[in-house]
């Protein structure tokens, strides 16, 4: 198996020639974060983008794109292995394992055509990467992983928690204390592959879509640039559906389900869905690198003592107001990923089921 020095390098498509319905969204620009003027900057920048689009950009994050650039080469490598040897690696899909591989045709697409999609997770807790078994390409890399992870919560992460504390009025390490690296979460990354349609079952997937509108589960997502236009985010305010542009040298993030708990649904959890890529990009396969971040598994998910969202009048989620028990973050983890993956059927059979007392399941379209 070879090392990843021996690892051929990824190479990026070109991006989409076509003149797609772009949205229109801000960037956090993490090289004036140093200073406390700074801070408060982007900390109004931030809470705006979040309230507001859901969705931004980050740049100035000091993370050099070779090391971006590695990391779709190792995902590439993993999953130019032979499919048998990939499936020695497969989760415990049907009680909510995420960790490890999931195989692609899964899930009934609109038209009768069978998803596409390949993922493999490696979930970060107390700072290591703890999947077992690990193939041998990532087994050799580990400590590179490890690593990289890491530099994700210094150089990024940690820092959109403390301007997301500070637009809330609270201690700045309030939300980083719940994010250490070393505790025990399952905050992961993530390869993820869509192989292409041949034309004639691109052309029955009616509502063009490879993933219903949905959330994410944690607190922020970070989508690593991907040339392949195939993200779709809904407007907070007007709900129009906009084409995520893959900008150069940045992260594309959202707000996640947790966020919108602690926060008495005043960050709101970010819908999106993915397209089949413009006609252009529809003959490549699309390779997304992703990292999921949540908080330690222990933590309960009630709504944060905020003088902001005392003010605004955000003070209970949804169990709080419903008068339900208010899940810790494993127990939902476990839930919302059970629902998300048990079985193989059609996404929309799963839309409007009951996740746990006061929370539903939605699919958005």
């Amino acid at each position: 198996m070879p090392h990843f020095n021996d690892i051929s390098q990824y190479s990026y498509v070109p991006e989409t020639k076509e003149n797609l319905d772009w949205a229109d969204l801000p960037s956090i620009d993490l090289s004036k974060y140093g200073t406390e003027e700074g801070k408060n900057e982007l900390a109004a920048q931030l809470i705006e983008a979040i309230r507001t689009k859901g969705f931004f950009y980050v740049i100035g994050h000091g993370i050099p794109q070779e090391r971006i650039d590695r990391q779709y080469s190792l995902g590439n490598a993993f999953y130019n292995l032979p499919g048998e040897e990939k499936l020695k690696y497969i989760a415990d899909l049907e009680n909510g394992g995420y960790t490890g591989y999931r195989p692609g045709g899964r899930r009934l697409l609109d038209g009768g055509v069978y998803d596409r999609t390949e993922v493999y997770n490696l979930r970060t807790t107390g700072g290591h990467m703890d999947n077992h078994p690990l193939p041998q390409l990532i087994q050799d890399n580990l400590e590179e992983l490890e690593a990289f992870g890491k530099e994700l919560h210094d150089k990024i992460l940690d820092p959109l928690f403390v301007l997301t504390a500070i637009a809330l009025e609270l201690p700045h390490d309030f939300f980083t204390k719940l994010h250490r690296y070393e505790s025990n979460h399952e905050s992961h990354l993530r390869y993820m592959k869509y192989s292409k349609f041949p034309k004639e079952e691109a052309d029955k997937i009616t509502d063009g879509l490879q993933s219903p509108g949905h959330t994410d589960l944690g607190t922020y997502t970070l989508l690593f640039r991907q040339p392949v236009a195939a993200l779709q985010i809904k407007d907070h305010k007007t709900g129009a559906w906009k084409w995520a542009k893959p900008l150069d040298g940045s992260f594309t993030v959202n707000s996640c389900d947790t966020f919108s708990f602690l926060t008495g649904n005043y960050i709101k959890s970010t819908i999106h869905r993915v397209s089949l890529p413009p006609k252009d990009q529809r003959d490549v396969d699309r390779l997304g690198l992703l990292y999921f971040s949540r908080p330690q598994n222990d933590l309960v998910l009630s709504t944060v003592d905020s003088p902001v969202l005392k003010r605004e009048g955000y003070t209970q989620n949804e169990f709080e107001r419903g008068g339900h028990k208010v899940p810790t973050m494993a127990e939902f983890t476990k839930l919302k990923q059970t629902w998300q993956q048990k079985g193989v059927r059609s996404y929309k059979e799963t839309d409007g089921q009951e996740i746990l007392p006061g929370f539903v399941g939605r699919r958005h379209n």
